[in-house]
């Protein structure tokens, strides 16, 4: 008994059985992404509130001049669409989550609901890279919360786009996909997700330096 069970725990890091049941892998990762970045908005938008009731309030995530959430909640940029970014949080990173517990059970779904679900979070991840940029370039002050969030979104659209070039939703023809599903399996996809967060890391670390930790 104990030697079967070794053997099906090791043959889940085999990389035949991570191509087989890859959508495990894929939406695990979404799933704790989107759980992420939804309790972050959600500790931004309690925090939100609580600065309209206390405007001289200091926040927990406000730990110095360079990670300060409180400040940038100030900006024009917190509030886009004429209210806070974070209730846009609260009613999108929800349908990720189901988008993910939908890939779990492996609930059939319309091609139309994936690549419109594909599209969405891409979206999303841009508007989040959008906010990453104007606190590092712009605002200079950045919120801890939003970095979850950002991070968190990387981490969802890849999943996303990963299923979707696996499953071939956008139906791209042979020679192409043939091109991508090689590109997939070789985990050249996985290296630019993890490289791109470095990159980013980096870009934080070379603009604020000793700052961060001040």
């Amino acid at each position: 008994m104990p030697n079967t069970f070794a053997r099906k725990f090791t043959r889940v890091f085999t990389k035949d059985y991570r191509q087989k049941n890859y959508t495990v892998y894929v939406f695990s990762i979404m799933l704790v992404g989107a759980v992420a970045a939804l309790a972050a908005a959600f500790i931004l938008t309690v925090d939100k509130f609580r600065l309209y009731e206390n405007p001289d309030l200091i926040l927990s995530c406000s730990v110095n001049l360079v990670l300060n959430c409180s400040a940038v909640m100030e900006t024009w940029q917190s509030h886009i669409f004429g209210f806070p970014n974070m209730l846009l949080g609260l009613m999108a990173f929800p349908v990720m989550i189901l988008t993910a517990v939908f890939g779990l059970t492996r609930t059939v779904l319309p091609r139309w609901y994936w690549v419109t679900a594909t599209v969405g979070f891409l979206a999303a991840l841009i508007f989040s890279y959008w906010l990453f940029f104007q606190s590092v370039y712009v605002i200079q002050i950045l919120c801890p919360w939003c970095l979850i969030v950002t991070t968190s979104m990387t981490l969802v659209f890849a999943s996303m786009l990963h299923y979707s070039l696996k499953e071939n939703i956008f139906t791209f023809k042979k020679k192409l996909n043939d091109r991508i599903q090689r590109f997939l399996s070789g985990g050249y996809h996985q290296a630019i997700v993890i490289g791109w967060l470095v990159l980013m890391a980096m870009l934080v670390i070379l603009k604020f330096g000793d700052g961060l930790f001040a």
